[in-house]
């Protein structure tokens, strides 16, 4: 396995790590115990677990940026809204991303180097939403406000309230 592998592995296993157990929680031990690599090794990859920690929250932030320039394509508009929202949605059924996101919050209110990566992350991501679908800044608050709204239910297991709301629990009908 090459190094680039190995480190897409350790990351893996840090998303997985660090949602169910959080930043405090996990040791860099029980991540590289995961990965099948030693923990010296791990710090080859990345300098300290704060670094790791933090390459995740970018890995996650990244696949986000993926997601929706993949989903909306060439569309514009409401209608990018809407596929970015679904599929976001539909997202959200992994619960690995989903406890990464919500540990990323939690971790950002007691650390600046934290709070600065999700505020970096958080504003690319905004002006992406905003440079594909053209919205303006109040329609695009309202488009990451009800994806907030979808982490608080989705970490509840609210299916049914998913199922009753639709479209409009994401803010996009």
């Amino acid at each position: 396995m090459s190094a680039a592998e190995r480190r897409e592995s350790v990351l893996r296993a840090a998303q997985i790590g660090f949602g169910t157990g959080g930043y405090a929680g996990t040791t860099t031990e029980a991540i590289a115990r995961r990965v099948g690599v030693s923990q010296p090794y791990l710090f080859r990859l990345f300098p300290s677990k704060k670094a790791l920690f933090l390459a995740t929250v970018e890995r996650c932030f990244d696949s986000l940026r993926t997601l929706f320039d993949s989903t909306a394509g060439d569309l514009t508009g409401e209608e990018a809204l809407a596929e970015m929202g679904r599929a976001y949605n539909a997202l959200l059924d992994n619960r690995e991303i989903l406890q990464l996101q919500l540990q990323t919050w939690a971790v950002a209110c007691q650390d600046d180097d934290v709070r600065q990566a999700a505020r970096r992350g958080f504003s690319e991501l905004w002006l992406q939403v905003q440079r594909i679908s053209g919205a303006d800044d109040q329609r695009v608050m309202m488009f990451m406000a009800s994806g907030m709204l979808l982490n608080v239910f989705a970490a509840l297991d609210l299916p049914r309230i998913k199922e009753q709301l639709g479209e409009a629990l994401t803010g996009l009908s």
